[in-house]
């Protein structure tokens, strides 16, 4: 019986049988002919081994697997990511002592043979049969080629790497075919060019100048003599000869190839002896993959921007054909990301929230006019580590971000405002709006349909000297939730949903808002860069442009580079000019005099509102001059954090507000994120101003449809009008934003405190 390899597997004879079925295999393909379905050899049976007219004749070289490069707006670097790290380069920019050492030690024949070499498989054949086992290979640099194609174009998939890589005659009779007709079409020194492009050689790299850039930090065209001899040895086996891992293993590989170079005549004894003599130096650099390793903490905006990718339709029709161009990579994206603006936003995030807090913040700022994000940023850094963290809170679900987004409190009161005026309510429009009340009901939807207050759910206003009636600036200015109630169910469900439509505000999940009047308050999860991208809107008096992160890309392909289409923002009119006009003035209120004073610019007109809800587990600013608009949130992610009686930024704080936390992270990165740029002032109209009435005894009414409405201040002395009459100023009053309390949220959620 005859003698088997330890561990199983064919014996002397049955490996000597196989290499003589491929010698004959060759010498068939060598003539041009079919094999039979079934030989004297008896390769296979009838449909296992394809006849080699009957194989495809053209074998089309894939495109290989690159980095890509992520710049931002000015060309900057900001990541690198790939699914194999490799970057083709010309044979002209590959060390001569690497050309001829991965030759020598691969395929020293070469230059001699055609695509098959009979000569080295009857060596091998022969050296097989001598020791019991296969000690020597028989494919040509061109027919590894090939293997390394077929693998290439299996991708990540590990049934089909399978089929590319498994040892039947089958395969073996295209890698002959493809092998002769790449000889034909390419020529030696392509083919040699295109092997060391593909070929693995450990430690994550793929070709020969991320091996060389991994080993030893530099380009391939710089390889000495040792180098270049390290490198061709890993070839064979990248494990078994990783000079990382096993450096004493790695050098004798080294001095083989070294040593078969100088029988060859490519170098001199002297010299292998020399370089054999020589430690391997090398000069290790660590794979930097992927949008962790992204610099001024845009980890976060380089994610948005993959997902982005992988995502829009413009990138290709099916999930599938968009992961494929992704991983193929060679692409270079630049981005909108402004170095300045992001440097801005991550400098105010860490002088104001620590990654060590127990809550987190995240900030975005968006370009009014062109939807171009121009930074994006969050205290808790991207990682998988103790304080850090993958998910983009600045973003919706779908783009990396948390499930629903995080409620806005009071910062949804400029949607109402805006969809009153739209609808034709002035300005001036006054509501009784009492300390607490009822959620009024019935109030209109879309459908036809009404929301009935069946629960006798209440909203209330911060604090119990807050009392109405309040016109529309003064009610924006200090936030009274009461107003806002009272506008909803005077105008609807509907004009404000069409508002929040046309803006593009949606739930962090993707879905539309629900109807109810609770939207008025905040009680709904959004997100930064959808607040961001809605108030630039108003920035940019009245015209919505879609938020985007990618100006252009180009892929190379071969020594070419091809322009890719990118997702481009749409911009269209959300509301009237006059209606951004008027609500950049409500909201010029809020910084001037109302709740948000504490995040007003030094240098530039600004507008914004503040926002905190239920329990004080988010806290919002969001803001903007004529050419900026910016969001910031403070919370938990999990929502399960009321900041009161805590510590942020190594600040305490008995109770967190809008104005206080969210508002001067807004305040310090739109400072940096402007400085040097044009001062540009709103177009603001003429609102006049009400009587202080909130200091009165608050018992004034006002009827939900705008009639005439009278308020009292010290017992009614002095009155007001909702039709914008003069009315007198009072001799005193408390200082806004002077006393702090609990909103009530109610089952239906109110979305909470003003500030």
């Amino acid at each position: 019986m005859p003698k088997k390899r330890s561990g199983g597997g064919l014996s002397t004879t049955q490996q000597a049988a196989k290499f003589l079925g491929v010698s004959v295999l060759a010498g068939a393909v060598m003539a041009g002919i079919a094999l039979p379905a079934a030989g004297a050899l008896g390769l296979a049976a009838k449909g296992s081994v394809q006849g080699f007219d009957e194989i495809p004749a053209n074998l089309k070289s894939p495109q290989l697997s690159q980095r890509t490069t992520i710049l931002d707006s000015k060309g900057n670097q900001i990541a690198q990511v790939y699914s194999r790290d490799r970057t083709v380069v010309d044979l002209k920019d590959i060390s001569p002592y690497m050309q001829k050492a991965i030759v020598a030690i691969e395929d020293s024949r070469y230059y001699q043979h055609g695509a098959i070499d009979l000569k080295g498989v009857l060596r091998a054949l022969n050296k097989n049969a001598q020791s019991g086992g296969v000690s020597q290979g028989a494919s040509t640099l061109t027919q590894q080629l090939v293997k390394n194609y077929f693998i290439e174009e299996a991708g990540d998939d590990p049934t089909k790497v399978a089929e590319a890589t498994q040892q039947t005659l089958g395969r073996k009779v295209k890698e002959l075919k493809y092998a002769i007709q790449l000889e034909e079409k390419l020529g030696k020194k392509k083919i040699l060019e295109n092997y060391l492009n593909i070929t693995f050689f450990g430690e994550q790299a793929y070709g020969i100048e991320a091996a060389s850039q991994r080993y030893f930090s530099k380009h391939a065209k710089d390889l000495n003599l040792q180098q270049s001899a390290l490198l061709a040895g890993i070839v064979q086996s990248p494990s078994r000869y990783d000079p990382v891992n096993d450096e004493a293993e790695a050098t004798k590989r080294r001095n083989t190839v070294l040593e078969r170079m100088a029988q060859l005549g490519d170098i001199s004894q002297a010299e292998a002896d020399k370089a054999k003599a020589s430690p391997l130096g090398l000069h290790v650099t660590q794979p930097k993959n992927g949008c962790i390793t992204a610099v001024k903490g845009a980890g976060f905006f380089c994610k948005y921007v993959e997902n982005v990718f992988l995502t829009d339709p413009t990138f290709g029709k099916t999930s599938a054909e968009r992961a494929k161009l992704w991983n193929q990579g060679g692409l270079t994206i630049r981005t909108t990301l402004d170095p300045q603006a992001q440097e801005s936003v991550q400098s105010s995030l860490k002088d104001h929230v620590y990654k060590s807090d127990s809550v987190a913040a995240a900030a975005t700022l968006v370009e009014p006019g062109t939807g171009k994000i121009l930074g994006m940023g969050q205290s808790k850094p991207y990682g998988y580590n103790k304080n850090e963290t993958e998910y983009n809170f600045s973003v919706d679900r779908d783009y990396g971000g948390s499930n629903y987004g995080f409620p806005t409190g009071s910062t949804f009161k400029p949607f109402v405002a805006a969809a009153a005026i739209e609808g034709g309510k002035s300005a001036t429009q006054e509501y009784s709006s009492p300390y607490k009340m009822n959620y009024p009901s019935p109030v209109q939807q879309c459908n036809g349909k009404q929301w009935v207050n069946t629960d006798g759910e209440q909203v209330q206003n911060e604090n119990e000297s807050e009392v109405g009636p309040y016109q529309m600036k003064k009610a924006m200015a200090k936030s009274i939730n009461t107003y806002f109630v009272q506008l909803i169910s005077d105008i609807g469900l509907c004009p404000v949903v069409k508002m929040t439509d046309s803006l593009h505000v949606h739930q962090g999940d993707g879905s539309k808002l629900p109807e109810t009047p609770s939207i008025a308050l905040g009680a709904i999860g959004l997100s930064p860069l959808t607040m961001a991208s809605a108030y630039a809107a108003f920035a940019d008096r009245g015209m919505y442009c879609t938020p985007v992160a990618i100006e252009s890309i180009t892929q190379k392909i071969g020594n070419e580079q091809k322009s890719l289409a990118v997702p481009k923002s749409t911009c269209s009119r959300a509301m009237s000019q006059k209606t951004a006009d008027t609500v950049n003035t409500l909201l010029r209120g809020v910084i001037d005099s109302g709740t948000g004073q504490q995040a007003g610019l030094d240098d530039r007109e600004s507008a914004g509102k503040t926002g905190t809800t239920d329990s004080r587990k988010n806290a919002w600013f969001v803001g903007y001059t004529p050419n900026l608009a910016g969001a910031v949130w403070v919370g938990s992610a999990k929502q399960n954090i009321e900041m009161t009686n805590i510590t942020i930024g190594g600040v305490y704080h008995s109770e967190v507000f809008g104005a206080d936390t969210p508002g001067p992270i807004w305040k310090d990165a739109m400072t940096g994120a402007l400085e040097g740029k044009p001062s540009e002032s709103f177009n603001l109209v003429d609102i006049p101003d009400e009587n202080d009435n909130s200091k009165g005894h608050g018992n004034g009414n006002g009827n939900s449809n705008g009639g005439d409405t009278t308020a009292g201040l010290i017992g009614g002395l002095i009155g007001g009008t909702d039709d914008g009459g003069s009315t007198p100023t009072p001799t005193f009053s408390l200082p806004d934003g002077f006393i702090q309390g609990n909103g009530n949220g109610g089952n239906n959620g109110n979305g909470g405190n003003r500030n």
